[in-house]
């Protein structure tokens, strides 16, 4: 496989996986207080949402580019 079709397969699974999960979601510590040596924190949950275009595009774009790669040989 040339690179742009190889890139063009990696777009296309990036592209799924942003259709499937729709967002990344992490964990954020943060200090509430802190007096001394004593301290409060808070875990805080935090969303990234991915749009469903963005996937649709990843794909669409990662076929062109296999197609381009096929056609090139």
């Amino acid at each position: 496989m040339k690179a742009t079709a190889t890139f063009g397969a990696i777009l296309i699974g990036l592209g799924v996986l942003a259709l499937v999960y729709r967002g990344i979601t992490y964990t954020e510590n943060e200090t509430l207080f802190k007096v001394g040596p004593i301290e409060a924190q808070a875990e805080t949950e935090q969303t990234l949402s991915l749009p469903p275009v963005l996937g649709i595009v990843a794909v669409l774009g990662g076929v062109i580019l296999i197609g381009v790669g096929m056609r090139r040989r």
